[in-house]
């Protein structure tokens, strides 16, 4: 069985003290900054930005253009949509050099719309679905559908990723959602 080769762009730039997991792909214009970590089976698109100490699990697919800055957890399975962000400041000063890193998590599963913000010092939780162009300011629950600015919950998601329906059934897995779990 051969080993997953782990490819990098040439004009990716990826620092020699970070950890790339085995099948991950880093592609034209990325930057991986020292200690990153970054999972196996991992897809990375085009002039995405991975600062210092960040953690990315595996199997996660990171469109073009997205920036996740320090003190960004992100768990296996996640799904960053095309130009989204997170912050890490929540008073941003450009003078401000006394600044306290405020850290998010994204859990396993979630997916993040294309042009979302995620305000720092909240958690996405499993497979939560945040909208394109959201801005979230509070914690998404798990299986949650946000959208807006701020994001409000306008339903649940199965697993899948299909809007639950108002019989709380996934019409494509014909699977039940109870309240708080996929049953």
């Amino acid at each position: 069985m051969q080993e997953k080769q782990i490819i990098i762009h040439a004009t990716a730039e990826v620092s020699g003290d970070s950890k790339i997991g085995k099948g991950t792909n880093i592609w034209k214009g990325v930057q991986v900054r020292e200690n990153a970590e970054i999972g196996e089976n991992c897809n990375i698109g085009k002039d995405v930005y991975i600062d210092k100490n960040v953690k990315i699990g595996t199997s996660v697919k990171i469109q073009n253009g997205v920036s996740i800055f320090e003190g960004v957890q992100i768990e296996d399975d996640v799904f960053l949509g095309p130009h989204m962000t997170f912050t890490n400041d929540l008073f941003p000063r450009s003078f401000n050099r006394d600044w306290k890193k405020v850290e998010t998590k994204v859990c396993k599963g979630a997916s993040i719309g294309a042009n979302a913000t995620i305000i720092c010092g909240n958690v996405i939780g499993e497979y939560a679905m945040v909208g394109a162009g959201a801005v979230v300011t509070t914690d998404v629950p798990n299986y949650a559908l946000v959208v807006g600015n701020p994001s409000i919950i306008i339903g649940y998601v199965c697993k899948c990723g299909v809007k639950i329906n108002e019989n709380k059934k996934c019409e494509v897995c014909g699977i039940f959602f109870d309240g708080e779990k996929i049953c």
